[in-house]
């Protein structure tokens, strides 16, 4: 399977311009935008996912914790073909499909509903599970989540658990804004740390460093990949 760099990857002004037609939840216009780069670089370069293998058993799934302000999300499935840009403009509309939450029984190439914070490190330790269940080990599974999320107890025993269960195919990308209300000793990456992952600390808007920690090795081990967004001003 190839990733969906077989789509027309679309430059980051189209990706802007895509994400302005969506209007109505301002207020979470910055927990977009801090996601656009990562997303970007899953999609054009890394995810083994395609509209045509949107269903697949053997697909990367990627499944987005950071549900609210779903704008850059929008943007980039779109970009990539799994629907059409004619949907965007009716965001957040009463019959549009287009939610302020990703729903994944209405939108295509969406894996979870998200939205509730904390929720979706947990679902990513088990579909990693279901996958091994199934004889699936190729399949990698990436989940999105905030700093802020780090809060919640869930994912702190998600990823207790994934380091010593050596869930190699489980990936965590955390978009680091200074947004979570308590800090950690060490940082985030050393909670990863201390639970036994693969951990990488890039610039979130360096596609190229992005690329080379989402691409690393990390036998045996999950791997984390802390991405330090900074308010574009």
């Amino acid at each position: 399977m190839t990733n969906s760099t077989a789509a027309a990857a679309r430059g980051h002004h189209e990706l802007n311009r895509l994400m302005s037609l969506m209007t109505g939840d301002e207020k979470h216009g910055p927990a977009a935008t801090s996601t656009l780069d990562v997303l970007r670089v899953l999609y054009d370069r890394v995810l083994r996912v395609t509209p045509a293998t949107a269903d697949a058993p053997g697909r990367d799934r990627f499944l987005l914790s950071k549900g609210h302000g779903p704008m850059a999300y929008y943007a980039v499935l779109a970009a990539h073909g799994f629907f059409g840009e004619e949907l965007l403009a009716g965001f957040g509309s009463y019959d549009s499909p287009l939610g302020h939450h990703p729903d994944r029984m209405l939108v295509p190439g969406v894996e979870i509903g998200s939205g509730s914070l904390g929720h979706g490190l947990p679902l990513a330790v088990g579909s990693v599970l279901g996958l091994r269940a199934q004889g699936l080990t190729d399949p990698r599974v990436w989940v999105l989540i905030g700093d802020a999320e780090l809060d919640e107890g869930s994912n702190h025993e998600a990823l207790a658990y994934a380091g010593p269960a050596g869930l190699e195919q489980l990936h965590t990308v955390v978009i680091d804004n200074a947004s979570a209300s308590h800090a950690r000793p060490g940082g985030i990456a050393a909670r990863f740390e201390a639970a036994g992952w693969s951990v990488a600390s890039v610039d979130g808007r360096d596609h190229e460093a992005l690329y080379a920690a989402f691409t690393a090795p990390h036998p045996g081990r999950p791997r984390a990949v802390v991405a330090r967004v900074a308010p574009k001003s």
